[in-house]
């Protein structure tokens, strides 16, 4: 029988519900206990999903806690991951992991040094249609990727979430909240990126909320809400890389990859299916047969149809890499990587110069069919 390893949540938000709801599914982990600097809030959880309410300082302390998952808003994962570290427990953030290449480094250093692991959302990259992605990639079925495109673009954050605030904040912004997807999505299918350039402004220096409860309220724009990059990585390839919350609608697609061969098209990184469509030489496009990979069955409801979530296998293949003693897939070295791209296209509109990146990665472990199957419960 596997090894469960106790898990604690702190911040208790929006998005704890996604962990506390799925992390059921998986083996090696077994929530038991979570925190918010709003105990109101953890022991409102707490009673939804049947674990302790504990203080932060309770939490670290607790026996049963082995790893941590830090869902504080961005400014707080340094300080939380950090605390985290030094109380001896594993930590899994939410995505970004932190907001300076600095940071990162003493989180690495500290983690090293305590034989502990990090790692950090986003872990859609293992979903069932960016693992075919990376299958068709890795055997070569467009060539050799030379460049690709993405784009994720909408009006912003203030037309549906209770306090948007924190997303037009330094440590905010469409590079540094939906970037990370896209980022460790390019690293799952073609590797570390080398430098980038970037042209970045913003619409407007205020927002107004639309959405209840604090709709009409005015919040302050401090970070580039729009924003164009570009990415060389060091296998020779060249992306464009789209970021705005100034669009309101765009026919651009998600992911596209173009090979010395052919092309690729893939689905939104922040979900876990979709559909992938690739053309050869003779340019006719055309979707690639699906096949029966686990985290591509749909599973939750959504206003727009039935979705495949499989949101905290990240968090289970953390865990499995601490008992089987391997890498993780969304490890700290994947995770800072994806740091130094964000913040240097951040750096690089604001100098107005190329940026070249001070860290590098290996790609992630395929998650094929059988290795996402071993994440679950029977």
């Amino acid at each position: 029988m596997t090894r469960e390893l106790g898990v604690g949540i702190i911040g208790c938000g929006n998005i704890s519900t996604t962990y506390f709801s799925l992390a059921p599914l998986f083996k090696g982990i077994k929530v038991v206990a979570c925190s918010d600097i709003n105990m109101a809030a953890a022991e409102a959880r707490a009673a939804e999903y049947a674990v302790k309410a504990q203080s932060i300082e309770d939490l670290l302390a607790n026996p049963e806690v082995e790893i941590v998952v830090n869902l504080t808003i961005p400014d707080a994962h340094f300080p939380v991951s950090k605390r985290i570290l030094e109380a001896g427990k594993h930590v899994y953030s939410e995505k970004p992991l932190v907001l300076s290449l600095e940071e990162g480094e003493e989180l690495r250093a500290l983690a090293k040094a305590r034989n502990l692991l990090v790692g950090c959302a986003p872990d859609t990259f293992l979903g069932g249609s960016h693992q075919l992605a990376r299958s068709y990639v890795d055997e070569g079925k467009i060539g050799r990727v030379t460049s690709g495109t993405c784009y994720v673009m909408s009006p912003g954050m203030e037309m549906w979430h209770p306090n948007p605030d924190f997303f037009f904040l330094p440590g905010g912004g469409p590079v540094l909240d939906m970037g990370p997807y896209y980022i460790a999505a390019l690293v799952n299918l073609i590797g570390p990126v080398k430098r980038v350039a970037a042209l970045t402004s913003m619409a407007s220096p205020t927002r107004t909320i639309s959405s209840a409860p604090r709709k009409g309220e005015v919040i302050p724009v401090r970070t580039p809400t729009n924003i164009h990059a570009l990415l060389e990585f060091h296998n020779g390839a060249t992306v464009t890389l789209g970021a705005s919350w100034d669009v309101w609608s765009h026919r651009h697609s998600n992911i596209e990859l173009y090979g010395t061969d052919g092309s690729l098209f893939i689905p939104d990184p922040n979900f876990f299916g979709g559909t992938v469509e690739a053309s050869g030489r003779d340019k006719d496009i055309s979707h690639i047969d699906p096949w029966e990979h686990p985290f591509s069955v749909d599973n939750q409801e959504h206003p727009g149809g039935p979705r495949a979530n499989y949101r905290t296998a990240g968090l289970a293949d953390l865990a499995m890499a601490i008992i089987e003693g391997r890498d993780a897939r969304c490890s700290l070295d994947r995770a800072l990587h994806g740091v130094d791209v964000l913040v240097s296209i951040l750096k690089s509109g604001a100098e107005g110069r190329f940026v070249e990146l001070t860290t590098t990665c290996t790609q992630p472990a395929a998650l094929g069919i059988e290795e996402a199957r071993a994440l679950l419960r029977e």
